[in-house]
């Protein structure tokens, strides 16, 4: 095949292959993972944190709600500069933060500066997503042919995968040297990203054209989120001025969004995409269940069954194999509904079946729940991405893929909102049920609102021709 020069959007010329540079993708899938990844091993390290610091679950659980917070503000926002200046500079911008962040929490000497650590980390892995959207829309461009099944499979499966392990692993580093090696995996994490990232990715031509950054919208929408979370956290009367300030930043955003020339949500297109609404609640709907599992399940299994962190991790083991099978078994066909319906239905069953776990259940049932509940994290986190990368505008992707990981960490602020609420003092089974009570409404209403959307049944691979943009 002749290698051509690259050249959508003002990224940079260089020497590439006809078809999909696959130079691309260790980078895009390392960088994506390292959100997943901080996620994720954190679950088993709540309580071996609050113990070094006599923290509560109540405490504790702002490790959680810090880097959630920082990410469901940092990913579209990041993604839409990802959109104007092109994937390198960001992603590098972007991982190189996150080795900081990583030394910083292994040398924290308290809870707050540990929470600090946490919000660099949520800031410094919201670039590597949308920048690897923005890469694979841009090789479809380039080729003029769509991009293959399984690079879009590759960055759903790694990350599910190092979401699911991530208990595991992250129990294995606390056995071996204690939760501060949690944190100081993410600096050699950065360092091959910086590698990878400088090697390969293409450099971003200068845009002639001046570029404009909605600097307010942008603004009043982190008040709006951070507004409603902090209630969310302690839903109490006297914080009444929490929800009145999100529903003020709620309303001037969408009055300056519908007028201002070049919005950073730009609502009149996506209030006219009703199937990509669908898909940002659906995501939000399946990953409220999947992160109260996780942080829920994962507490319980330390101080309501009496496991160490490290057999917590392992006993989470069967959820993460789960989930990588069906992910890889299923990743190159997209069937966006049918993954959907059977998902959700999965995961429903999964939130009825820890009902009767108790802390004397045995082991078979404890890894039996884990592996029902894997199978739909490999099913419907393959789906959600698949749809919105045919229904959001291409010149958006950027953007659009970080909304898509914020309304994913929405569910997560929610999962760990609720988590706090279950277990105000301590993870005890009581408090599991009442959590699977709450992931079985959710799973329910999932279930809901993807039945009667045929839309997903029109999701078709459609081939897109060389825009002929420089």
């Amino acid at each position: 095949m002749i290698p051509r020069l690259t050249g959508h959007a003002g990224e940079a010329t260089r020497t590439a292959p006809a078809g999909f540079d696959r130079r691309l993708i260790a980078p895009m899938v390392l960088g994506s993972v390292l959100n997943p990844i901080n996620s994720s091993m954190i679950a088993v390290a709540l309580v071996p944190i609050g113990i070094a610091f006599g923290a509560p679950p109540a405490e504790t659980v702002w490790l959680v709600t810090a880097l959630y917070l920082a990410t469901a503000v940092g990913q579209p926002v990041i993604g839409r500069l990802v959109d104007m200046y092109g994937p390198r500079r960001l992603y590098l911008a972007g991982t190189g933060l996150v080795g900081i962040a990583g030394l910083m929490g292994a040398l924290a000497p308290s809870l707050g500066v540990l929470i600090a650590a946490r919000v660099l980390l949520g800031f410094g892995t919201s670039a590597a997503y949308p920048a690897a959207m923005r890469l694979t829309r841009s090789e479809a461009e380039r080729t003029g042919q769509d991009s293959p099944a399984g690079v879009l499979t590759a960055l759903a499966v790694s990350g599910q995968t190092v979401a699911v392990i991530g208990p595991t692993l992250g129990g294995l580093l606390i056995g071996a040297g204690g939760w501060h090696l949690v944190f100081t995996l993410n600096v050699p994490l950065s360092a091959a990203c910086l590698v990878l990232g400088v090697k390969w990715l293409p450099r971003t031509k200068t845009s002639q054209r001046r570029q404009s950054m909605d600097l307010p919208g942008m603004a009043l929408f982190a008040v709006l989120l951070v507004s409603l979370m902090l209630f969310l956290m302690g839903p109490r009367p006297d914080r009444w001025y929490l929800p009145v300030l999100t529903l003020v930043a709620a309303a001037v955003f969408t009055v300056r969004e519908l007028r201002v020339a070049d919005p950073f949500v730009d609502l009149r297109v996506l209030g006219g995409n009703v199937p990509l609404i669908l898909t940002y609640l659906r995501q939000l709907l399946a990953y409220t269940t999947s992160y109260a599992f996780l942080y829920g399940y994962t507490q319980w299994l330390e101080q309501g069954r009496g496991l160490s962190a490290s057999t917590a991790g392992l006993a989470l083991l069967p959820l993460s194999v789960a989930a990588l099978t069906v992910s890889t078994l299923t990743g190159r066909r997209e069937a966006v509904r049918g993954k959907l319906l059977v998902g959700s239905a999965l995961q429903i069953a999964g939130c009825a079946a820890l009902l009767p776990v108790g802390a004397g259940s045995p082991v078979w049932l404890l890894l039996a729940v884990g592996v029902l509940l894997g199978i739909p994290q490999g099913l419907l986190g393959l789906a959600g991405q698949t749809a919105l990368y045919r229904q959001a505008d291409p010149e958006r992707i950027g953007s659009a893929a970080g909304l898509l990981r914020t309304f994913m960490y929405l569910g997560a602020l929610g999962a760990s909102a609720a988590t706090a609420a279950f277990f105000p003092h301590r993870a005890d089974t009581g408090g599991l049920h009442g959590l699977a009570l709450f992931m079985l409404a959710g799973s329910a209403l999932l279930l809901a609102i993807t039945l009667p959307d045929r839309s997903l049944a029109r999701l078709t691979p459609q081939p897109r021709q060389t825009s002929g943009k420089a």
